[in-house]
């Protein structure tokens, strides 16, 4: 994917050659004209919109253009025809701006709009790492995805807490699945995101009576979504999840699949069994996508999530389903991780541009990689502690490794 980037002020990659975008360009015929200028927020129109970050992808080729806005917020320039997402990035001190726009034809007519931005904050605690797609079972032959988990990090100058915090995933389980509850805009094509995070399955919570679990400034805590158990004594391609300090999620009474929830190791402590609040799904194992996962950290705000769950309007259908999902608000959220998968070209967007303005790709499932958010360097070098990128937009903050970080 990243070897596919084209930096437009040098050069245009083309399937036939590579040629200079000018108008000496010997393919001048098969070029639209592009034209795009950001929009910002409200109470932020005076803020500057020069070199704001612009990725534009070709959906059904997969080809990709990286530039910049100018001193107006504009960018203009001509591509060749075809079915393109937008993204945009912006970030002052906390302040994060982006924008998304899907499925854009480009067509002789060409295409010229605004983009509206949203605003948020970079987050406390993050997603510092997603292992999700499982190895080989190598020296025999199969795959193995029972060892799934997250490692989150306190990204602020002061301690947090891990108590109270919720996790779960988004409905459609994978990327490339029906999407119910985002539409578009017949008009303008933008995508129309409903006005709730749609969690499904269940949501898991971690125990505390506020102050039980303290994360220091750039301190990691290791959140186990499977069996919190050595793995690599039957698949040395796998991990060891059976330490002290880890988290596991663990609810047997909920999901009683044994082979995918085993019980904890002896390192595991009991007050770091991470509980099901409500279960809104009929398997008997929890599990993420091990292809194109949503994943979303959170607290509730004005009420405790156990009793915002029992509220019949806080819950609804999945379309042309049994299963619910529960309408989680977006200005709970702590961080949010997109996941695509590089297999197609059909994968769809859940989580809405204030929280996630685009994804990382996941190249194939069962080898063993991992999706690791970037470290910034100058920021970590101020502060004196391991500050991770986060501009709420996972096609900048994460890259692809080769092998999990906690593969020994």
């Amino acid at each position: 994917m990243r070897k596919q980037i084209i930096y437009l002020f040098i050069f245009l990659l083309t399937g036939l050659s590579c040629a200079p975008l000018d108008k000496e360009n010997p393919y001048e015929e098969q070029l639209n004209d592009f034209q795009l200028s950001v929009k910002m927020p409200v109470g932020f129109e005076n803020h500057s919109v020069a070199g704001f970050e612009m990725l534009i992808e070709e959906m059904n080729t997969g080809s990709s253009y990286r530039t910049m806005t100018d001193d107006k917020g504009s960018v203009s320039m001509r591509l060749p025809g075809g079915l393109y997402r937008v993204t945009v990035n912006g970030k002052v001190f906390t302040d994060v701006f982006n924008g998304t726009a899907d499925k854009l034809p480009l067509t002789s007519a060409g295409i010229q709009m605004n983009l509206p931005l949203v605003h948020s904050k970079a987050g406390m605690i993050v997603i510092k790492e997603l292992y999700n797609g499982g190895c080989k079972k190598a020296p025999i032959e199969g795959d193995y995805q029972s060892d799934q988990y997250m490692i989150l990090h306190n990204n602020d100058y002061q301690v947090q807490y891990l108590d109270s915090l919720c996790i779960g995933s988004l409905s459609p389980f994978n990327a490339t699945g029906a999407n119910y509850f985002v539409s578009k805009d017949p008009e303008t094509g933008e995508s129309i995101f409903p006005d709730f995070l749609p969690v499904a399955q269940a949501v898991w919570q971690i125990g505390g009576d506020g102050d039980d679990f303290p994360l220091q400034p750039g301190e990691d805590a290791v959140i186990c979504f499977r069996g919190a158990i050595d793995h690599t004594i039957q698949y040395p391609l796998s991990v060891n999840l059976n330490k002290e300090g880890y988290f596991v999620c663990y609810d047997i009474a909920q999901f009683d699949n044994t082979l995918y929830h085993p019980a904890p190791g002896d390192k595991i402590s009991s007050d770091r069994i991470i509980s099901v609040l409500i279960k809104t799904g009929r398997g008997s194992a929890y599990t993420l996508s091990v292809s194109s996962p949503a994943v979303l950290i959170w607290k509730s705000k004005g009420i405790a999530m156990g009793d915002f769950v029992q509220v019949p309007d806080n819950l609804t259908f999945v379309p042309g389903s049994t299963d619910k999902v529960v309408k989680v608000p977006y200005d709970w959220a702590y961080d949010a991780l997109e996941v695509f998968n590089a297999q197609s070209s059909i994968n769809s967007k859940r989580f809405p541009p204030a929280l996630d303005a685009s994804y990382v790709l996941q190249t194939d499932a069962f080898l063993g990689r991992s999706l690791m958010r970037y470290v910034d360097e100058e920021e970590s070098a101020k502060a004196g502690y391991e500050v991770l990128k986060d501009s709420n937009n996972s096609g900048k903050d994460f890259y692809e490794s080769e092998k999990q970080s906690l593969h020994e």
